[in-house]
């Protein structure tokens, strides 16, 4: 026997840990899972208690045969995996696999990588709690139920390569939902007032009470506020005291980092877990804000020492989250002392965040006095208000204030005023009254997304990363984007001196940045499975699996019971529909071309989303353009694809024109396809131009389009590792001895039946 094998997940957890333990230890890393439900097939025994039938993939063969050797010689087995269900799972695996001993096994766990914590599990170990296994095990067997029986309805019903997940088709639906209501959102417009006072040399910004439907009126009030004189009416002061924020959990984290650093939820996850294992903070998977004491008494040694005894306040917050489990600590520094890492610019940023939340949390209140003085006019009966905030004492404002997912249009304005009283004149400099309209709800970002999905209950701080890489990037359901809104020109009038000038400005309706737009094919699936199986797709259906996931969990309720009352209601429903024959088909009647009253479709077919009219020879078809959708797309819009292919004449003997492919318009000249650059209409984009554009190209093969079959969704691109297939977001290796030139559409559907998209990586890797 040969001392102590500890086993951890990651190779950067096992080096870490190796340092505190040193000689008589020797750390080793399991890459995550070593084994899980095969790939290819349901890898579940429904008719004997739903048992996972679990596979040791070949990838893991040489880690599993390593691990073997070592634990055979050594005298103690250490089980070191991380401390929630996934890694209580882990370490079950790990001694099923190996065969461990329970007399020379034992399970450590710890939420920081620190050497006190490490010997302190040492001292502490338990054994591997079966309940938690359990409640992981049930989450991975119903969520492979739902997805291998729901996905060939999908299939069958819409089109091949489609999938539908217990949380992913839910947060698609909220994403789809969203998208319906701001698509019947009626804007209208209004017109914002607001002047600028002075008062003893301080100018102040003041709203008016009341939004104007229309030009006219807005007008109105200003002809009649010429010369008018304003004085206080009213004065209303209270004192307000703002809270900290309490220190991170796994979701405001996301949150926060979005908001504050633009990173995306698996960009946050990927960057907290390298600094969880190297020891700088700790779990990142927690719905916990508690604080340990040596965190709450190092906090506020820190402040004191550095801001001073009146900043510091320490507090215990309590966590709120909807079904939070985890026992251990919110996310903050390993030790408060260190203010800065080494590491890059991302990680340094986001230990930064982590520390300031953490420190604030445990700060004194911020005490705010808030001032709402309204003017009044003799001219009219409307008031002016204005807002101010003065603060009396910044408590935790000193170092952090959380971020807010949007801004209002409407926020107050803060200022200082000067010392006034009721019956206190104020001169008016300017007033504007400026043409707005109501703006639709917000689409979901990534952080709002994450926040919903909390407040519900549905899902958990390990699921919410991987939930939203399924939708965007694996399925391509949803995109993650602008979107550019709308343009409408209004009239603003501007009261100054006495008179009235008027000004034209462009106000842009609906415009987002950074947001999920849900695309045709996530509607289309949203929808169906909404319309087919709603207990899927209900919010609370969802939440409740939760609760019974953590009952699992605490030993009140057996796993495979809890599967079996959802699957035989389920698996009935899936058999009833794929006995109907009947596909799924959506369109929508846009109106008739008035050039020859012919009527104009919206339709999705099996290779996507077009806009069609006429029958037999005189049909004419043209694909959808990125971002459009059948929902909303107007009759004019659909003309105008119509236009489409333009056709320019020869280059260098060869016809030259102008098309729109799935992934945006493009050139052609002979059998060559050259993407037109962003900025070109292509509708309206000169002869000339186009010449210069396929000069310029040159011999440039750089993600240039080879070929386009735009009906079956497919094209062939020269990429960086050489030629691929493209189809519905998926990318797809052309075997060896395959032209991609001479490649047909036949060709390609065939390569994309047998084969299975690339850059996947390998559900038992590193866990993430």
């Amino acid at each position: 026997m040969e001392g102590n094998l500890v086993i951890v997940e990651s190779p950067a957890k096992a080096a870490t840990i190796q340092k505190f333990l040193g000689e008589g230890f020797t750390v080793k890393s399991s890459f995550g899972h070593i084994r899980d439900l095969q790939d290819s097939k349901l890898s579940v025994d429904v008719q004997n208690g739903f048992k996972p039938e679990y596979i040791i993939p070949s990838d893991k063969k040489k880690v599993v045969s390593e691990l073997k050797k070592a634990a055979a010689k050594a005298d103690t087995v250490w089980l070191a995996s991380d401390e929630d269900r996934e890694g209580e799972a882990i370490s079950w695996h790990l001694s099923e696999v190996l065969g461990l001993d329970k007399s020379r096994t034992k399970r450590i766990v710890f939420h920081e990588i620190t050497k006190e914590a490490i010997l302190n599990a040492v001292r502490n170990p338990r054994e591997i709690d079966l309940n938690l296994v359990d409640a992981q095990q049930a989450r991975r067997v119903l969520d492979r139920l739902v997805g291998f029986e729901l996905s060939p309805v999908l299939w069958r019903k819409i089109r091949r390569g489609l999938s539908a997940g217990r949380v992913q088709s839910v947060a698609l639906r909220l994403i789809v939902d969203r998208e319906k209501e701001i698509i019947g959102f009626k804007s209208t417009p209004y017109y914002k007032v607001e002047g600028v006072f002075e008062s003893q040399g301080v100018k102040l910004k003041g709203v008016l009470d009341r939004k104007f439907s229309s030009l006219e009126q807005a007008r109105e009030f200003l002809e009649q506020s010429i010369g008018a004189s304003y004085k206080v009416a009213d004065i209303e002061r209270k004192d307000a005291v703002r809270h900290p924020a309490p220190p991170f959990t796994t979701s405001t984290l996301q949150q926060e980092a979005s908001r504050k650093l633009r990173l995306s939820v698996s960009a946050t996850m990927r960057l907290a877990q390298g600094l969880y294992e190297r020891g700088l903070i700790t779990y990142m998977r927690t719905d916990s804000t508690n604080l340990s004491s040596l965190a709450l008494g190092t906090s506020k040694e820190f402040i004191v020492n550095n801001f001073g005894a009146e900043y510091s306040h320490p507090r215990q917050f309590h966590t709120k989250a909807k079904g939070a489990q985890e026992a251990h600590e919110a996310i903050r520094p390993t030790y408060i002392s260190n203010t800065d890492i080494d590491g890059t610019p991302q990680e340094k940023k986001l230990y930064n965040l982590i520390w300031k939340r953490t420190v604030a949390s445990q700060m004194e209140d911020a005490r705010m006095l808030n001032t709402t003085v309204k003017l009044s006019s003799d001219k009219r009966e409307e008031c002016f208000t204005i807002q101010a905030a003065q603060v009396l004492f910044d408590g935790f404002l000193k170092l952090y204030l959380e971020g807010s997912d949007e801004t209002a249009e409407d926020e107050g304005n803060d200022a200082i005023l000067p010392q006034i009283a009721i019956g206190d004149s104020f001169n008016c400099l300017s007033i504007n009254a400026d043409g707005k309209f109501t703006q639709p709800p917000y689409r979901y970002s990534e952080a709002t997304l994450v926040k919903k999905l909390e407040e519900l209950g549905i899902g958990r701080p390990s699921t919410y990363a991987p939930t939203i890489t399924t939708l965007t990037t694996s399925r391509g359901y949803v995109a993650k984007g602008d979107f550019e809104g709308r343009s409408e020109s209004v009239e603003n009038l501007t009261l100054k001196n006495g008179k009235i000038s008027s000004r034209t400005k462009t106000e842009s309706i609906g415009s987002e940045k950074g947001k999920l737009l849900p695309q045709e094919i996530g509607i289309i699936v949203s929808d169906y499975l909404v319309e087919n199986f709603p207990k899927i797709m209900d919010y609370d259906f969802t939440a409740n699996v939760e609760k019974d996931f953590d009952s699992i969990a605490e030993g009140e309720k057996v796993w495979n019971s809890v599967i079996s009352e959802f699957y035989t209601p389920f698996h009935g429903k899936v058999e009833a529909t794929l006995e109907d024959k009947q596909y799924s088909r959506k369109e929508r009647l846009l109106g008739v071309d008035p050039a020859d009253g012919l009527e104009v479709y919206a339709k999705y077919g099996q290779f996507g989303s077009y806009v069609t009219k006429g029958e037999g020879g005189n049909k004419v078809s043209a694909s959808l353009a990125k971002g459009q959708l059948i929902e909303n797309i107007t009759l004019e819009q659909a003309l105008s694809l119509f236009q489409l292919p333009r056709q320019l004449g020869e280059m260098d003997g060869q016809a030259l024109s102008i098309h729109k492919g799935r992934y945006g318009a493009y050139i052609k000249l002979g059998d060559r396809n050259i993407s037109l650059p962003k900025g070109y209409d292509p509708l309206t984009v000169s002869t000339e131009q186009v010449h210069q554009i396929v000069s310029e190209s040159g011999e440039k093969a750089q993600k240039e389009i080879i070929n386009e079959f735009k009906q079956s969704d497919i094209a062939i691109i020269n990429g960086r590792y050489g030629p691929y297939i493209k189809h519905a977001g998926q990318n797809y290796k052309i075997p060896k001895g395959k032209d991609a030139v001479s490649l047909s559409e036949q060709d390609c559907l065939d390569i994309i039946a047998q084969g299975a998209p690339t850059g996947r990586s390998s559900r038992f890797g590193k866990k993430k």
